[in-house]
């Protein structure tokens, strides 16, 4: 059993625990992208932001009755800020016309890991919307967007070291 914030102790199974989980591994993840970042770049401040956005999304999940108790995140200027970064940032890498594999630089690996933790996330705060409460759809919008703005900053990062990406091939 776990307690939630200004809530009731609930089953660690319970889908609000995993939803809010997976958001706080994602907040994770970016952690481990953030310490291979050099500090002062533009890069650190944009995953600092998010890892702030993440937590403030945890934290209303985490939170029966969010709005009565100050935690609900409302996220649409957020949203709009990580549409920009996608297409600022993806206008600038060459066209994708192959299924690429994840990895390249170590940052680029993270970032792909990052970006799959991301969707685990978001189908768990989807699933979460639907069996139990409503959830903000600016929450789910957000990791949505998030997952896709991970994808591009993983091609961002072999594109700036020179690194070829590695093109899927069936087999």
């Amino acid at each position: 059993m776990t307690g939630l914030f200004a809530g009731p102790r609930v089953s660690k199974s319970n889908i609000r625990i995993e939803a809010y989980g997976a958001v706080d591994e994602l907040n994770a993840v970016l952690g481990c992208v953030a310490a291979e970042v050099d500090s002062n770049t533009p890069l650190l401040t944009l995953l600092n932001d998010i890892q702030s956005d993440l937590f403030s999304i945890g934290a209303e999940l985490a939170t029966p009755n969010p709005k009565e108790h100050g935690t609900a995140w409302s996220g649409d200027d957020r949203i709009e800020c990580l549409e920009k970064e996608i297409d600022v940032r993806d206008s600038q890498l060459p066209p994708l016309t192959e299924f690429i594999l994840p990895g390249g630089t170590k940052s680029s690996a993270f970032l792909h890991w990052a970006r799959t933790v991301c969707r685990r996330a978001e189908r768990m705060v989807v699933f979460f919307h639907e069996s139990e409460e409503p959830v903000p759809t600016s929450a789910i919008k957000y990791l949505n967007r998030l997952s896709d703005l991970l994808f591009v900053l993983a091609r961002e990062s072999n594109d700036q070291a020179g690194r070829a990406e590695t093109t899927w091939k069936s087999t």
